[in-house]
């Protein structure tokens, strides 16, 4: 059986806690117990973890033995900025998919009214890639960037840039990924 995978809020050694709503989570709702063993990841690494105190609003966790992880490549993805639900689908199936960082930018033909409003739903973007790595058994989730100009985007770092088309009927992106070394942006 797969274990449960949390991201631990703290970690200091071979101990690691959640805090907040994780734990409570954790304590209330799944009603977890001391002894009980899930996998920790620690933002570099995953690890097996054992419960070794439980409180409604903290979960401590003694670090074990390492859980093999799947190592995914530096892909960039600069997203232009779209309808808010549809962004957050988007921003959740990037986060399943590996994406290591999640850039939203400014087309120029974003709406305004979006473009205002984004900075104040980059918060809630980190959330749903937080809450999706730990659903899709991520070491770490990807980093939601602040909105930005297309030009600030463009200039990224990256070994390459690839500009994804809808019409391209011949190179797949993953082909594509198979001869770049290093860091993408897409």
């Amino acid at each position: 059986m797969t274990r449960r995978r949390w991201m631990a809020d703290e970690v200091s050694g071979d101990r690691a806690a959640l805090v907040g709503s994780h734990a409570e989570h954790l304590s209330r709702v799944l009603r977890a117990h001391v002894g009980q063993e899930f996998d920790v990841a620690t933002g570099d690494q995953v690890r097996r973890g054992r419960i070794v105190s439980i409180d409604q609003n903290r979960v401590e966790f003694e670090l074990g033995a390492l859980v093999p992880a799947v190592i995914t490549p530096g892909v960039t993805l600069a997203l232009s900025i779209f309808r808010f639900d549809r962004m957050e689908w988007a921003i959740e199936k990037c986060t399943e998919l590996g994406v290591a960082r999640i850039v939203p930018f400014i087309a120029r033909r974003t709406e305004a009214h979006l473009a205002a409003a984004a900075a104040k739903r980059v918060e809630r973007w980190q959330r749903i890639a937080h809450q999706t790595s730990e659903q899709s058994r991520r070491v770490s989730p990807p980093e939601v960037s602040q909105p930005m100009k297309f030009k600030e985007a463009v200039a990224l770092p990256g070994n390459a840039r690839i500009v994804l088309s809808e019409s391209e009927p011949e190179s797949m992106l993953k082909d594509v990924l198979a001869f770049v070394n290093g860091d993408v942006v897409l």
